[in-house]
Order: C-alpha cells, then sequence, then structure tokens
C-alpha cells in the first residue's frame, strides 16, 4: 500500500479494537463484496466524493446487515483516502485478518494457530497432488476452500480453518502457497515477533528448536518463532533464513561452494 491507502488502514485498524471471528467475518465478507463489485470499489475509493459521503454510502449499504464491531470499523476504512480502488479491498482483507489474529490473542491460541498454519502449509507441500489443488486458480474456489477446510476442521483451531479458506481465495492477490506464508508471518507480528525459516535434513528435537530459538533472539533483540522444514537434499547441517538474512550451513551448499572452486581452477 502507498502512504495515504496505509494510513487509512490503520485508522480502520484502530477502530476494531477487541474483534470476535463474527466481526472478523462480516468484514471479509464486506471484502468479498469488494471482490466482486469493481463499482463499488471504485464508488468507495473514489477521491471526488467526500470522506463522509463514501463512509455513508459504506453504511446504509450495511445497517442492519452487520453488527457495530464490523460496521464502525468498515465506515471509517470507506471514509479515508486510497491511492487506487484496488489498495482499499486489500485493506478490506487485511483488516478481516486483524480481526481474526485479534479473536486468537484474547483466547490464548495466537501462536497455535501461526504453528497450524504453517503446519498446514508443509502437509500440503509434502503432497503434490493436494498442492495441485490447493494451488490450481483453474479450479473451482468453492471446491479448494471445502478441500481445505474438511482438511482442517476439527483439528485446528477455527480461527486456523478460516485462514487456511483466505489463502485459498489468494489473499492479497497472492497464490495459495504464498498467501499461507503471508498469514503466518502475520500471525507472528501480532506477537511481535520474528519467523527464522529453519532447513534441516532431520527434524530437530525440542531442545535443539529452544536452543536455537534463544540464541536467535538474543541476536536479534527481539522474539524469534522457528519454522523447520525438513529437505533431506541439503544432507546435513542447517540454513537459517529471518527476513532478508540467510545463514545457510548445509553440506548440500558447502559441497556446491567445493564443486564450484574445483570447475575454477
Amino acid at each position: 500500500m502507498q502512504a495515504a491507502s496505509r494510513e487509512s488502514y490503520q485508522a480502520a485498524r484502530e477502530q476494531l479494537g477487541s474483534a470476535t471471528i463474527t466481526v472478523a467475518d462480516e468484514i471479509l465478507a464486506f471484502a468479498g463484496l469488494l471482490a466482486r463489485e469493481p463499482r463499488l470499489r471504485r464508488a468507495l475509493s473514489d477521491p471526488s466524493r467526500s470522506s463522509s459521503e463514501r463512509a455513508e454510502l459504506a453504511r446504509g449499504l450495511l445497517s442492519g446487515k452487520v453488527s457495530d464491531g464490523a460496521l464502525e470499523p468498515i465506515g471509517t476504512l470507506a471514509s479515508g483516502r486510497w491511492s487506487a480502488a484496488s489498495e482499499l479491498l486489500e485493506g478490506a482483507e487485511r483488516l478481516g485478518v486483524d480481526a481474526l489474529l485479534s479473536s486468537a490473542e484474547q483466547s490464548g491460541d495466537l501462536a497455535e494457530v501461526e504453528d497450524e498454519l504453517f503446519r498446514f502449509g508443509q502437509i500440503v507441500s509434502g503432497d503434490p497432488k493436494l498442492a495441485a489443488i490447493l494451488g490450481d486458480s483453474t479450479v473451482d474456489t468453492g471446491r479448494r476452500t471445502t478441500v481445505a477446510r474438511e482438511l482442517l476442521e476439527g483439528k485446528a483451531k477455527p480461527v486456523t480453518v478460516k485462514l487456511a479458506e483466505l489463502a485459498v481465495r489468494g489473499f492479497g492477490g497472492r497464490g495459495f502457497a504464498n498467501g499461507l506464508t503471508r498469514l503466518v508471518e502475520l500471525a507472528a507480528e501480532r506477537r511481535e515477533a520474528e519467523i527464522a525459516y529453519v532447513t534441516v535434513a532431520e527434524p530437530l528435537s525440542e531442545a535443539e528448536e529452544e536452543r536455537l530459538a534463544a540464541t536467535l533472539t538474543r541476536r536479534y533483540g527481539k522474539q524469534i518463532s522457528i519454522k523447520v522444514m525438513v529437505e533431506p537434499g541439503v544432507l546435513g547441517g542447517m540454513s537459517v533464513r529471518i527476513g532478508s538474512d540467510l545463514y545457510d550451513g548445509t553440506v548440500a551448499r558447502r559441497l556446491a561452494t567445493v564443486r564450484t572452486a574445483l570447475v575454477a581452477r
């Protein structure tokens, strides 16, 4: 988002307060309406209309159909300045995610939701057939959403299920895998943590994960959330990616360095 759009989104986020899953569903339904109705999207982001006109348009459309907990932040969202109509849609989607994460935070489930989303992504990426179904935008969205729901319902937190469904629908215009990754990162951000993606040949023990998290937390001066990806092809050692920082101490990387050096002679 550009600066004006970010300010509008933040103003609506401040109106959100302690949201419930119901409020989140209502905001995400509004985002879905914006996605389906480009004329409405343009009308609510039209700079030639006053902020009060746009807010009243949104409230008039939704009054009596959504709760006050959703109506107020949506009205604030519509009254803001948006650099493009697409950024209003992005802001509405993000606000719905904020509401879901807020509800998980209030119930003490936020860290678990973050881990469940990541593990779901790992399960899908490890199953080519499943990855093809959930990641194929040419397959009916309803069918793909049903598949994700059936895989998770009763096994994961309700917020996890709803966020996974949002990833299937293309959160933020992304594909399934990238959308899911972004949602994992947003859950970590809400906990004021940063994610370390750790690639190893074999799973780490719980004690090893805890030691690694403690070491990285001291180095970065903030809470680090470890996400382990097992790839036998790295042969041994460990690769750690945090933001733009990459520490690659895998055997595969060292062998590649040796090969490159031999070829260069």
